[in-house]
């Protein structure tokens, strides 16, 4: 059984509770100011587990579930996302059972370092809280895109695709852009260190794996 499967039910059930306990969430989410001046030090991983709304949560656990776990062509006949062989099972088959290992890693790795920056930013800032799964699913697509920088990969409004490699640091501008403009209300500073911590990561548990990417790119 895929780690991603596992992590899908626990966020899911544990998003729905928060929906309707708003005491629940409050304990949960990320408050930077909470974590450094009150040592509580769980919200950098728990606040991932909870989400605003049904959208939120519809949406990371889509792209979670797109990108970490195995592909079937019949689930997206349209052809809109040419993902054939995702990131679990490519993590599995190259270093076997570690791999398993290797993608927990990644994923709760990503949700504490997407934290960073926000603490930061923010630990002199008691109204500051964020919550949502983003910098771990971010930190999964750029592992993905490192290891497949040629699969064409899209996003809504967009009508085609665009091949990883370019996709990805179009996405990693535009999300610069909006975090320095501010007022979104989305924590894309969480994106871009999830994006980081997904592609050093990938690089240092196998560094011919960076190497293949740029030999893909040789004449």
């Amino acid at each position: 059984m895929y780690i991603t499967y596992l992590l899908l039910a626990v966020t899911i059930l544990v998003s729905v509770k928060a929906f309707s306990d708003e005491g629940f969430r409050n304990k949960l989410m990320l408050n930077p100011y909470d974590v450094v001046h009150n040592k509580n030090w769980y919200r950098c991983f728990t606040h991932a587990f909870i989400h605003a709304d049904i959208m939120h949560l519809s949406f990371n656990m889509f792209a979670l579930y797109v990108f970490a776990v195995q592909y079937t062509p019949q689930a997206f006949p349209s052809g809109r996302f040419d993902i054939s062989y995702s990131l679990e099972p490519e993590l599995v088959q190259r270093f076997g059972a570690k791999g398993y290992f290797y993608f927990a890693l990644l994923y709760l790795g990503g949700i504490l370092f997407s934290t960073l920056w926000s603490i930061g930013k923010n630990k002199n800032n008691p109204n500051y809280n964020s919550l949502g799964a983003s910098g771990a699913v971010s930190a999964v697509i750029f592992a993905y895109i490192l290891l497949n920088p040629m699969v064409k990969l899209t996003i809504f409004p967009l009508p085609f695709g665009l091949p990883a490699f370019i996709f990805g640091p179009l996405l990693l501008t535009v999300e610069y852009f909006l975090a320095k403009r501010g007022g979104t209300g989305i924590a894309h500073d969480a994106h871009i260190s999830g994006a980081v911590f997904g592609i050093v990561f990938i690089t240092i548990i196998d560094y011919n794996i960076l190497l293949d990417f740029f030999k893909q790119f040789s004449i």
